[in-house]
């Protein structure tokens, strides 16, 4: 088995979930922010059989492909340095790893 996690801009995270959900893989995700631009992406969490593998990376890459654009960093409440910051956004980071064993309790 194969553990993918898929770090997935907000706007895209509902689309990609869907469409996993629709080709019969079941995912968590869980709401996240970081980065330079502190910008708020969901870590999709999807355990496969490795056949499966590819399938899933082809739903992603499918509903996250965008084209980078500029943008500028959303302040923190408190936070004095508001200066902005240019970077590119879009796309998805995906993780894989091996999975031994998989138990629920």
């Amino acid at each position: 088995m194969k553990m993918i996690m898929a770090v997935i801009p907000h706007d895209h995270s509902r689309k990609v979930l869907d469409e996993l959900v629709d080709a019969g893989f079941s995912a968590t995700f869980a709401e996240s922010r970081g980065g330079m631009l502190r910008q708020t992406q969901h870590s999709i969490f999807i355990a496969v059989n490795k056949e499966e593998h590819q399938q899933v990376l082809s739903i992603i890459k499918e509903n996250c492909r965008t084209p980078s654009e500029p943008h500028e960093r959303d302040g923190d409440p408190g936070e004095t340095d508001s200066a902005p910051v240019s970077a590119e956004l879009g796309g998805a980071v995906v993780f894989t790893w091996d999975i031994d064993t998989v138990e629920a309790y």
